[in-house]
């Protein structure tokens, strides 16, 4: 193959393109007495690896739900939430199932995922999924039952209200007693399930969005910036402004405060 009275663009238009000449291309490219055609053979061939490093990697995501595919059962709905751990706002449950073996590069924990590439995630699963399902549990119903079981409830509530019901689920290290669906507990699941993984990317997506709409109603204390942790800038603004609606008056140290300001 003669390349050598093209462009490099021209190189790089033909090489995207081709469907079965790819070996016959990369061979010209990296026999062409241009440097700069040789890069572009090594660059396309270093992104191939990452193509199928990333790949791999989701197969193997896959590898819990397969025991299920093997068996001819395919709606399995991976379960996860997000904002356990802040002193404000909901807690987020998500529930999602995916087509089997859903392609979906970058999948992957949402803690291990750039906001920017969440939001995109999050569309596409949206978009892709057989059924997602999103629950919030309220800093006042936290309050009312405590955090664990203010999250668990809202687990079974998400496999609820799923419009497609599942046949298995995974869940990301929560205990489901009551749940009459078989599932299974695993511990770091949103690091080792695709569905999961989803479900927690749908999760933290809409926590952080609703975080965002607060900080509009209560600019003084940066619930867009920590989305309610307790971060020294939150700290900051508890001690000076107090606890708003949406702060867990069951975590520390809103609840002393609370206690402080009742006794006074």
């Amino acid at each position: 193959m003669d390349i050598s009275q093209l462009k490099v663009a021209q190189i790089k238009a033909l090489l995207m393109a081709a469907e079965t000449d790819v070996p016959q291309i990369l061979e010209a490219m990296e026999h062409d007495k241009r440097v700069s055609v040789q890069k572009e053979a090594a660059a396309f061939m270093r992104r191939k690896v990452r193509e199928e490093e990333e790949r791999e990697r989701l197969l193997q995501m896959y590898a819990y739900e397969t025991q299920y595919y093997n068996e001819n059962i395919y709606h399995v709905a991976g379960i996860d939430e997000a904002g356990r751990g802040p002193a404000a706002g909901p807690v987020m449950v998500a529930a999602v199932i995916l087509p089997p073996y859903w392609e979906c590069p970058g999948l992957n924990d949402s803690k291990k995922v750039s906001p920017a590439k969440r939001e995109l995630l999050y569309d596409k699963i949206m978009e892709e999924a057989v059924a997602v399902s999103c629950i919030a549990k309220s800093e006042k119903e936290i309050d009312a039952l405590d955090i664990y079981h203010a999250t668990q409830q809202g687990m079974y509530d998400a496999v609820a209200a799923l419009k497609v019901r599942p046949e298995e689920v995974l869940v990301d290290a929560m205990p489901l007693p009551d749940l009459a669906i078989p599932h299974r507990s695993l511990v770091h699941g949103d690091a080792l399930s695709a569905s999961i993984a989803a479900a927690s990317i749908i999760a933290k997506v809409t926590r952080d969005r609703l975080m965002v709409a607060y900080d509009k109603e209560y600019p003084e204390y940066g619930f867009a910036v920590h989305k309610g942790y307790l971060t020294q800038a939150h700290m900051d603004a508890l001690q000076q402004y107090g606890p708003c609606p949406i702060h867990r008056r069951s975590f520390e140290p809103i609840k002393s405060m609370v206690q402080t300001y009742t006794k006074g």
